[in-house]
């Protein structure tokens, strides 16, 4: 049975004072000495979409980066460039966003690195022992770091149900391909209305699979090896995908990524949870509606152990579950299904931290 620990906070409880129990536990409890010296430790977590408020503050970074470097490691934040179109889709969007929401040097102390490079593309795969997948693509610096730490936010999620530690590694750290592996159940196809006849994808398909008919791009699937690199650079969102992957689908395929995220890290990894600002929808999305009180902060060096208590002190807090608060979806699939290919535990003893 996997130990997570609690550290419960009061509803609208300040930053600072979450801050300062979250530190006097990672300092009690030597929960950093697995960081060794000179290790490039990797702080991963989510800067929030524009106009959101739920992520995770930064000083909270400030704080652990600190702890870190005392430590003598070599700490930095970072993240990865979404799928879908907006500012977060590649480097330069996605940091001046972190940057507006606070999360640059001078407030977290942090270099922050895109872990999958400018437009999220670089990766390394990982083999894994999974069903689905024997490989999975993974942004290369979350490969390369020799140490992690995962914070996620705990949201409701319209395609798994939930979104924490399992999402924020399977989908969080996934590169552009492993991202719309897990999405896409076909390959792009150009939206005509929408496509200017600007040729700039033509040059980054590495298949050559894309060509001008009639005043519009055209992808030849035959070709196509869906990597999704001309959505990245269409600036006019004229790619679109088959989002038709089954919920349970997507979380089986967000478990196979974690799993491989889990793997290249082991033994060098923490995993934390926080349960404050919880809202019906993650953090990629504008807006902010909270759902259920502060709850707390949760640690454990097994995500799904983490994932699962985080989950049952939501829905004992709400007094009913999830689906009845955020979106019907089957979210429990993403745990039971970790725990039958082995990746981790969903039993797990909460030791609270006063």
């Amino acid at each position: 049975m996997e130990k997570v620990l609690f550290i419960p906070v009061a509803d609208n409880e300040e930053d600072e004072k979450v801050c300062a129990k979250l530190e006097a536990a990672l300092k009690d409890r030597d929960l950093f000495s697995f960081i060794q010296a000179r290790d490039l430790t990797a702080f991963k977590t989510h800067f929030g979409e524009e106009n959101s408020q739920g992520y995770v503050r930064p000083l909270h970074f400030r704080m652990m980066g600190e702890l870190a470097r005392q430590r003598q490691a070599l700490p930095f934040l970072t993240e990865t460039s979404t799928l879908y179109s907006g500012m977060r889709n590649q480097a330069v969007g996605h940091i001046e966003l972190a940057q507006r929401h606070g999360f640059g040097f001078e407030n977290t102390g942090l270099p922050l690195i895109m872990a999958d490079g400018l437009t999220g593309d670089e990766e390394l795969e990982v083999a894994i022992p999974g069903r689905i997948y024997q490989k999975v693509k993974i942004a290369s610096l979350i490969v390369k770091a020799q140490a992690l730490v995962m914070v996620s936010h705990f949201t409701g999620h319209l395609g798994s149900g939930f979104g924490a530690a399992l999402k924020n590694m399977g989908m969080g750290c996934a590169s552009r391909r492993g991202k719309l592996e897990q999405h896409s159940t076909a390959k792009p196809a150009v939206k005509k209305k929408q496509c200017t006849a600007c040729g700039a994808c033509l040059p980054w398909c590495p298949a050559q699979a894309i060509t001008m008919q009639e005043a519009a791009a055209r992808i030849d699937k035959a070709l196509c090896i869906g990597c999704g690199e001309c959505l990245t650079v269409c600036r006019f969102d004229a790619i679109g995908y088959n989002w038709s992957a089954t919920y349970e689908q997507l979380q089986r395929k967000i478990v196979e990524h974690a799993w491989g995220v889990a793997l290249a890290k082991k033994g060098k990894a923490l995993y934390i949870n926080f349960l404050t600002r919880i809202s019906k929808d993650c953090d990629c999305m504008g807006g902010y509606r909270k759902i259920v009180p502060d709850i707390g902060v949760l640690i454990a060096s097994d995500p799904v152990a983490l994932d699962a208590a985080s989950l049952d002190l939501v829905e004992a807090r709400a007094g009913r579950p999830l689906t009845a608060l955020a979106y019907d979806i089957p979210h429990r699939v993403q745990i039971d299904y970790a725990a039958e290919i082995g990746f981790g535990s969903p039993d797990y003893r909460l030791e609270e931290i006063p």
